[in-house]
């Protein structure tokens, strides 16, 4: 072999050799938090004073595309209280999947928040708490108000820390949305 020859043929395999070394030793990368898939959406409405639950759910059981969501009509008497419970599931699995419990003990990261539009339609307080005092908001308290009717936003906010530093505060305003959706709502005499 001419040393040419030999001088390139050892150049290609040093830079093989460098190449196949460098991308091994490179660290992957960090895996995502990813969201999980949420199906349905249950709101459990307990009247006070009364022990008859009202349920009422919204369902995408093949997820985004396909066929639209069936929603439930949320039908809740003028001037009351009710105890208000929150489910998240996930029913493309069997058996189901209650996504509820992960977001409990992730509560540091996450935040259930109802909207009601118009604003007058009900007030909500969540009376469950994380552990820095900030709302979860898988239950609480609808307090209605006079004969009306409008819609209500469900969304589960997933507020993970950044960079080691929590970022939920107790706001919609951190993180993302994983579930972002809108039951009718009637507030009858």
């Amino acid at each position: 072999m001419k040393p040419t020859h030999l001088l390139l043929t050892l150049t290609l395999a040093l830079t093989i050799t460098a190449v196949i070394w460098s991308c091994g030793t490179k660290e992957a990368p960090a895996p995502e938090d990813e969201n999980e898939l949420i199906t349905t959406v249950r709101l459990t409405f307990t009247e006070a004073g009364t022990t008859t639950p009202q349920k009422f759910e919204w369902k995408d059981l093949d997820g985004d595309g396909g066929n639209a969501p069936t929603t439930s009509r949320i039908t809740l008497k003028a001037s009351r209280s009710y105890k208000v419970d929150v489910e998240f599931l996930d029913e493309s699995k069997t058996p189901t999947d209650n996504i509820t419990d992960e977001v409990r003990e992730e509560g540091d990261e996450h935040l259930v928040v109802l909207t009601p539009t118009p604003s007058s339609l009900f007030t909500y307080t969540a009376s469950d708490k994380d552990s820095r005092n900030f709302p979860i908001g898988l239950s609480g308290t609808v307090t209605t108000g006079s004969t009306n009717q409008g819609t209500l936003r469900v969304q589960l906010r997933h507020q993970p820390p950044v960079n080691g530093q929590p970022v939920k505060n107790g706001t919609v305003a951190p993180g993302s949305d994983d579930v972002n959706i809108t039951f009718d709502v009637v507030v009858a005499p």
